[in-house]
């Protein structure tokens, strides 16, 4: 009788690890972010002595085939005007990690395990940057390329962009939706994430209602606006800086000097003399008006009410499969986060809709009627290190 052979072990990536990385993280620059300040990094833990204060949170052995990578939050690049900035935050970090942990599996890496970590953690390396703040660690294992391939992922990566035009008015198909609420992959597999879509008229315009009461504190809040639009940039200002937006990707395309004349209108000191004259309430209504012609309003929720970091750390790395899916869907999505960022606002809109939980992310969700611009990204390199 013959004896039954072991089964083979899956074929080792073909690249070097340091090529298969750089790669991945172009695709993962392309995540979505607040006021697009990119504010994750992400370090390569391959020196002995930061291998083996990662193989320590995992109790492996050290000379394994495995690699390690931090997750970090820069401090110089987060939002700092309002606290809902912090959990925005968490959630761009979220977003990068897991489209950085999908184009690691495109090319052979797997996720095997997630270390999140606490906020008094030990540094991971005595060189680790001051002003980085370690949110977790990733332990990839080689083995086979997943099902989704790397040329895949970055078109859709690619495709993927903050789209303010007017969405047509069209009902979305009951089964795309219904798609668009798959389970989560990698770092957040297994995490339990509502999503909620609202698609009747009278949804709609209880919601656009709701937006047009808080909606011009978006502007009104000078503080905040103030930060806002210091990420409002010209085309060759985001084109050096690698970050922000221009006022292409927030109205669409426009003359120069209808460019110009809206920076005025937009501007600290303009709000500042026109917000008691009611002028954050028009553009409010204005944003309300256009969200009421929206055909779907996106909720996502975490069932808890006081989400840790590393909830909501998961909660935005399964926003990043959601907004994939809706690419490669032919929808667009423009995030509402002014109901987020206020807690009456929030609670106004969770008891409207009896939304349990803590809702982490709103936006408008259709077809859109027009392109808009993508907004500028820095270089990979900028937030990788190795240690």
């Amino acid at each position: 009788m013959r004896t039954p052979t072991a089964p083979a072990p899956p074929p080792a990536p073909t690249q070097p690890f340091d090529l298969v990385l750089s790669q991945a993280a172009k695709v993962a620059a392309l995540s979505p972010s607040s006021h697009n300040c990119q504010p994750w990094a992400l370090a390569h833990l391959a020196g002995d002595e930061a291998r083996s204060a990662a193989a320590k949170l995992f109790h492996d052995d050290v000379a394994g085939p495995h690699r390690y990578l931090a997750l970090a939050l820069d401090q110089d690049r987060r939002l700092t005007a309002l606290a809902a900035h912090g959990l925005e935050m968490l959630l761009s970090c979220g977003l990068y990690g897991q489209l950085l942990v999908r184009a690691l599996a495109a090319q052979g890496w797997t996720l095997a395990q997630a270390g999140f970590l606490e906020e008094d953690a030990p540094k991971l390396h005595p060189r680790w940057p001051e002003r980085w703040t370690a949110l977790g660690v990733l332990k990839l294992v080689p083995g086979v390329h997943a099902a989704e391939s790397m040329s895949e992922l970055s078109a859709a990566a690619a495709a993927r962009c903050t789209n303010r035009a007017p969405y047509l008015n069209e009902q979305l198909d009951p089964a795309v939706l219904e798609e668009l609420k798959a389970p989560g992959t990698a770092l957040c597999e297994n995490h339990d994430i509502q999503v909620h879509h609202l698609f009747r008229a009278e949804d709609r315009s209880q919601f656009a209602r709701l937006l047009a009461r808080h909606g011009g504190r978006d502007f009104s809040d000078l503080t905040a606006w103030s930060e806002t639009f210091s990420f409002i940039r010209s085309p060759q200002e985001a084109a050096g800086h690698g970050d922000g937006f221009t006022l292409a990707q927030l109205f669409g395309p426009m003359r120069p000097t209808r460019r110009h004349l809206m920076k005025l209108a937009l501007a600290p000191r303009t709000m500042r003399a026109l917000r008691h004259l009611g002028y954050p309430r028009l553009l409010a209504g204005q944003l309300a008006a256009l969200t009421r012609e929206t055909p779907t309003i996106s909720i996502l929720s975490l069932p808890t009410a006081a989400p840790t970091a590393h909830d909501i750390l998961r909660a935005g790395a399964y926003l990043t499969d959601y907004w994939l899916r809706a690419t490669r869907s032919g929808l667009a999505i423009h995030p509402l986060s002014i109901l987020l960022q206020h807690e009456d606002a929030r609670r106004d809109l969770q008891s409207r809709f009896n939304l349990p939980g803590r809702v982490f992310f709103v936006a408008r969700l259709g077809r859109p009627t027009r392109a808009f611009p993508r907004t500028a990204r820095r270089a990979a390199s900028g937030a990788h290190i190795e240690l």
